[in-house]
């Protein structure tokens, strides 16, 4: 009596094909750079919050004419003391400063220090601005010998600027120590100091401290090791196929 064919079982097997591969290879590559990039940016972020944490509790640096800065980075959130003569001539407001949801102007002014030639930037503190732009704000820094307490802190090296900044008048756009120093013919320090100690001349010193970001970097992080996992299951999943068996009958 004839027997009834009978198919044998499917299987799987892992067959994968070249351009899904070559996509996966791409997207693994970018993904890992992607999440190495912001590993190596919270990495620098905790170096800064530490130099934070260590200048927070440092004696103040006494700056006088005769230092020489190597490092200004180094110096970043340290605290100091300054002695020396405003330079009124030269004080300048740095514009779209918002201070309490209101706008206005940070006051810069250079310090004379001492008896040398050296000169350093003071962000004297917050200002706002008036009823029209016309109507400049009126906060000139105190004559004779002034000491300022503070602590130092860079610009930024990168900033937007909405058109040329310029160099004649008192408001600039962006605090650019470089642009200061040439426009004025000042040997400036290459950073500044925010000043503490309230000076008893209305201005607001409110210099909260930074938010370095470190748990925002981190997550971004294992976002893309996630996706470059994903990509690696996904493509694993997709590349085992079902395959039939051999349908020869047996007899």
């Amino acid at each position: 009596m004839p027997m009834t064919p009978r198919a044998s079982p499917s299987r799987r097997r892992f067959r994968p094909s070249l351009w899904p591969t070559l996509g996966l290879l791409l997207l693994v590559a970018a993904t890992v750079a992607l999440g190495n990039w912001q590993r190596q940016r919270a990495y620098d972020k905790q170096s800064l919050r530490d130099q934070y944490e260590a200048a927070s509790h440092a004696p103040p640096l006494a700056i006088d004419a005769t230092l020489v800065v190597s490092d200004p980075a180094g110096l970043r959130f340290r605290a100091v003391r300054a002695e020396g003569v405003y330079d009124a001539a030269h004080q300048l407001l740095i514009d779209n400063k918002v201070h309490a949801g209101q706008a206005g102007f940070d006051v810069v002014a250079p310090l004379k220090l001492g008896q040398g030639e050296g000169y350093l930037l003071v962000d004297r503190g917050w200002v706002a601005q008036g009823r029209s732009r016309a109507a400049l704000p009126q906060v000139p820094p105190p004559s004779g010998v002034v000491v300022v307490d503070g602590r130092i802190n860079l610009p930024p090296a990168r900033y937007l600027e909405l058109g040329a900044d310029s160099n004649a008048g008192p408001v600039r756009e962006n605090l650019d120590i470089a642009r200061i120093a040439t426009s004025s013919g000042l040997p400036l320090l290459p950073f500044i100091v925010e000043q503490t100690k309230d000076a008893g001349d209305g201005l607001v010193r409110d210099w909260p401290a930074p938010d370095f970001g470190i748990e925002q970097h981190k997550s971004y992080m294992v976002q893309w090791y996630s996706l470059a996992g994903l990509g690696v299951v996904l493509w694993l999943a997709l590349n085992w196929r079902m395959e039939k068996g051999d349908d020869a009958a047996s007899r």
